[in-house]
């Protein structure tokens, strides 16, 4: 049995790192593409596109297994293509494709990626929390509503001075709600994740499958009959190719299932007090990849974010404790 936690954990931690390494290199291309071609909406189309080329035939041979298996539930897999019924598919594919594609890609016709990468991941460990203590009633213990202020703390230090500037005027506050929503929806994603026992896998092809069945043809005729401003015409296919990838197998697929299988492993509070790191690593590679100012505000607020997902991992239930307390309590959310 400790083999097996060890390499349960193992796993975790590997999910953890690709997933970080994805989101900070989704907001550094972001900021370098984002005069290019393709409009936010063009490139939440393009990305639903490659992630459901890769996902659907998976989810199909997903479903046709578990059916000669005679697993319970397979009947009511839908459409045969995902690995759970209508209702929890719906579910999850409206907060983690529809939901957040709409708002995240809403968000950058307002305000700019520097103001995502402190909005979005900097405020998952908040909304998480809060979600999960209402939900699945997780506690919240002293050190972990330590480790949360500092995080939000070093969010501010990295993305505060260009947050404070959109109350100069114009619509960039817009851009800052739309952010903070996608955050929140995304939030409620990962709990819901952990509270109806999703697999990763699985979980991302729902994802998958509902947005190919909804976003995909709706966004294509509203495309195709010039109701939205879409430049899919005219993008270069290196460029459509490019957002496919990157997005789509990046992003959605590859990054999707690693993230939930770290809730699988940590939880969910504890797994987006990892991804909280995010911003500010985003903010540093910019400066490394892009060419941008580095200020002493980037690297105290990465410090303190760090510190802060250092309070906030770590197992705050003593041994002592522990060993007396009956029934155990189950150590997967912390």
């Amino acid at each position: 049995m400790p083999a097996m936690q060890l390499s349960k954990r193992t796993i975790g931690i590997a999910a953890a790192i690709i997933t970080v390494a994805i989101w900070t290199s989704f907001i550094i291309v972001a900021r370098a593409m984002a005069h290019k071609t393709l409009t936010p909406f063009d490139i939440a189309f393009v990305r639903m596109i490659g992630a459901g080329i890769v996902m659907l035939p998976w989810g199909w041979w997903w479903v046709r297994r578990a059916r000669e298996r005679g697993e319970p539930g397979a009947a009511q897999m839908w459409l045969g293509l995902s690995p759970y019924p209508w209702r929890t598919t719906a579910i999850a594919g409206t907060f983690a494709a529809l939901l957040y594609a709409s708002f995240a890609y809403s968000g950058f016709l307002y305000a700019p990626a520097a103001h995502a990468s402190v909005l979005m991941p900097g405020m998952l460990p908040l909304w998480t929390t809060l979600i999960a203590l209402v939900v699945i009633g997780t506690p919240v213990t002293g050190r972990r509503w330590v480790g949360l202020a500092l995080i939000i703390g070093g969010g501010l230090l990295v993305g505060g001075s260009s947050l404070l500037r959109a109350f100069d005027g114009g619509d960039v506050w817009k851009g800052d709600v739309l952010f903070l929503a996608s955050s929140f929806v995304w939030s409620s994603y990962t709990v819901m994740t952990r509270k109806h026992a999703m697999g990763a896998i699985p979980a991302t092809i729902a994802v998958c499958v509902f947005a190919a069945f909804t976003f995909v043809p709706v966004y294509a005729l509203l495309a195709w009959t010039g109701l939205v401003v879409s430049h899919l015409r005219e993008a270069p296919w290196s460029e459509i190719i490019f957002q496919a990838v990157v997005q789509g197998i990046g992003s959605v697929v590859i990054s999707g299932i690693t993230f939930v299988r770290m809730v699988e492993t940590f939880g969910p509070i504890r797994s987006t007090m990892i991804t909280a790191i995010v911003p500010g690593l985003s903010a540093l590679g910019a400066v490394l990849f892009l060419g941008e100012p580095l200020y002493w505000n980037l690297l105290l607020g990465l410090a303190l974010v760090t510190v802060g997902i250092v309070f906030g991992v770590k197992p705050v239930t003593p041994v002592a404790h522990a060993a007396a307390t009956t029934p155990a309590p189950q150590p997967a959310i912390r």
